[in-house]
């Protein structure tokens, strides 16, 4: 069962880009020539602006894919290696405008709708790392200078193109459409991945490990991240009775889930770390979905890292 039988246009593009149907590809094929226009201006440019060095080390953590490809996780285990790191990223779905301090060295300066949920989620499980969202990277950047960061951490920062930095993209390991939009998920052209320093591939450079906190019999799972079905390979074979996806970065109704966990006799929410940030102080038992990213460093080196 499933609360998001309702049409929305978030899962009509994510089933067309991810998991297309017979009929969808009937409008793939009407939307290509769009796609060709749109991934021939972002090519241009990306080849025509001029990158600026800011002067210190900059990693990009990115993908040409909308959706999740792991960025957080990737970034939460790269970054903990390291110290004198500042992460920055946009903080998608944050109630708040402007430049915000999320984290100063592990200690926590703001609110989860400040933020935004996958911001807050690398601050408090980076003890060690300081963490800024702001629309304008590189504000956020002489920020980050000025207060003594070693190294910074782009958080899907593949698009900033006048940026001098060491890229690192991520793939999922099965893509069924390639196209840029509107046609496909791509942000641009599929051959574009060759400007970045490092392509990797899940299953194959890096892997997704699950561990159920707090399991119960039965589990109502609640979650707000783009294309919610790749959950289900790491779901339990039973004790999931009901399912709740909303779309990426939504906030909860506390109220309504209350309600659904009454209706089917739930004993727990199982959700992810991400949707976490924004639970902790629902009045309900919460399973959660701990991700970790086991990384192979042995097949690739980031050199970047190793210079500076």
């Amino acid at each position: 069962m499933s609360d998001s039988s309702n049409f929305s246009w978030v899962s009509f593009f994510e089933r067309l880009y991810f998991n297309p149907n017979i009929f969808d590809w009937v409008l793939i094929t009407l939307f290509s020539p769009l796609s060709f226009i749109f991934g021939t201006i972002m090519f241009f440019r990306r080849v025509l602006t001029p990158k600026k060095d800011y002067h210190i080390p900059i990693v990009s953590i990115g993908n040409l894919i909308v959706g999740g490809s792991g960025k957080t996780p990737f970034v939460i285990s790269l970054a903990s290696r390291y110290s004198g790191l500042t992460i920055i990223s946009r903080g998608y779905g944050r109630e708040s405008k402007g430049l915000i301090e999320v984290s100063r060295e592990g200690k926590i300066l703001c609110d989860v709708f400040q933020s935004g949920d996958e911001p807050m989620l690398m601050a408090m499980s980076l003890p060690n790392a300081s963490v800024i969202v702001s629309e304008d990277r590189v504000k956020a950047i002489e920020l980050a200078k000025l207060q003594g960061a070693k190294i910074i951490f782009l958080d899907d920062g593949f698009n900033h193109v006048s940026i001098k930095k060491f890229e690192i993209l991520l793939f999922p390991s099965i893509i069924k459409n390639y196209l840029p939009f509107p046609a496909g998920p791509f942000r641009e052209f599929y051959f574009t991945k060759s400007f970045a320093d490092l392509s990797l591939v899940e299953d194959t450079d890096f892997k997704r490990v699950v561990n159920i906190k707090n399991p119960t019999p039965r589990m109502l799972l609640v979650t707000a991240i783009s294309n919610p079905k790749r959950l289900e390979v790491f779901l339990p074979s039973n004790g999931i009775v009901g399912k709740i996806y909303l779309e990426d970065h939504a906030y909860f109704d506390e109220k309504y889930i209350k309600k659904r966990v009454l209706e089917i006799e739930a004993t727990s929410l199982l959700i992810t770390q991400k949707d976490e940030v924004k639970m902790k102080n629902f009045d309900l038992p919460l399973s959660i979905m701990e991700l970790k990213l086991d990384i192979f460093f042995d097949k690739f080196q980031i050199d970047i890292l190793d210079k500076n």
